[in-house]
C-alpha cells in the first residue's frame, strides 16, 4: 500500500470509535475543492506499513478501528491483503471512497473486510463531472449506492457544499437521489488549507444557517441527516 498520511488517534472519523487513519496516495478524480493535494498528485512522502502496524499493535485495546482514506483507497492493488492484516488485529475497518469502484467495494463487503463505508457524493448527476474534475461513469456511482443500500454493512453518504459549484437546489436533488439511505451528511467547505482550484482558495463558505436550513428540508429522505464542520 502506498500510504502518504497517518494519524495515530481520532475520535471523529469512525462513529463512536477511537480510530487511527491512513491516507493512500493517488486518486482517479481531480475535485477542485480537494485539499489533499499531495495525495492526489503523488508527491506525498510514503509511510511504511511497518510503522502503521507497530503503532496499532502498541495501542491494542485502545484503538478500536482503522480508517482508510485517500486519495482513493481502491486504487491500491493490495488493499484486500492490507485489510486482512488489519482484521487479524481484531480492528474494525472504515473505508472512505469516491464510489467509482463498486465491484471492488462489493468484494470487500462479501469477504467481511470492511465494517463501515463513507462515500463522497460530489454533486447531482448532471453536475458530477464538474465536481469530480474528470470524466466519470455515473453508472458506477449508482452501483455503489445500490450495493450499500442493499447491504448489511454500515455506511454513510456525504457531500461537501462547495460555493459557486453547488446550490441549495443541487443538494435537494442529491437528497431525492439518495432517498432511503441510512445516513447523509452535508459538509461545510473549508479552504484554510490549499485546494486544487485556485478559484476556490478565496471563496467564502456558505453561512452556517444556510446549511442548517437545507438539512431540515432533506432530513425526511434519510434515517439520519446532519451537518458537519459548521
Amino acid at each position: 500500500m502506498k500510504i502518504g498520511g497517518f494519524q495515530k488517534t481520532s475520535l471523529l472519523d469512525y462513529p463512536d470509535m477511537i480510530s487511527s487513519i491512513v491516507w493512500t496516495v493517488g486518486c482517479n478524480f481531480n475535485c477542485p475543492f480537494c485539499y489533499n493535494t499531495e495525495l492526489v498528485n503523488g508527491t506525498a512522502q510514503i509511510i511504511s506499513e511497518e510503522q502503521i502496524f507497530d503503532h496499532l499493535k502498541n495501542r491494542k485495546g485502545i484503538v478500536e478501528a482503522l480508517v482508510i482514506s485517500g486519495g482513493e483507497p481502491f486504487l491500491q492493488k493490495d488493499l484486500d491483503f492490507f485489510c486482512k492484516k488489519i482484521k487479524k488485529l481484531n480492528l474494525l475497518i472504515k473505508i472512505d471512497t469516491n464510489g467509482s469502484f463498486p465491484d471492488k467495494l462489493k468484494e470487500l463487503i462479501d469477504k467481511k473486510l470492511v465494517d463501515y463505508v463513507a462515500v463522497d457524493i460530489k454533486a447531482p448527476k448532471d453536475k458530477y463531472e464538474k465536481l469530480a474534475g474528470t470524466k466519470i461513469d455515473i453508472k458506477k456511482i449508482q452501483k455503489t449506492i445500490d450495493i450499500l443500500q442493499n447491504s448489511k454493512v454500515d455506511y454513510e453518504f456525504k457531500t461537501t457544499f462547495v460555493p459557486k459549484y453547488l446550490t441549495k437546489e443541487d443538494i435537494l436533488e442529491i437528497g431525492k437521489w439518495l432517498k432511503g439511505s441510512k445516513k447523509y451528511y452535508l459538509q461545510q467547505f473549508k479552504n484554510e488549507m490549499p485546494v486544487l482550484s485556485r478559484e476556490l482558495q478565496y471563496i467564502k463558505p456558505y453561512e452556517k444557517q444556510e446549511i442548517l436550513d437545507i438539512i431540515e428540508e432533506i432530513k425526511p429522505f434519510f434515517g439520519h441527516c446532519s451537518a458537519r464542520g459548521v
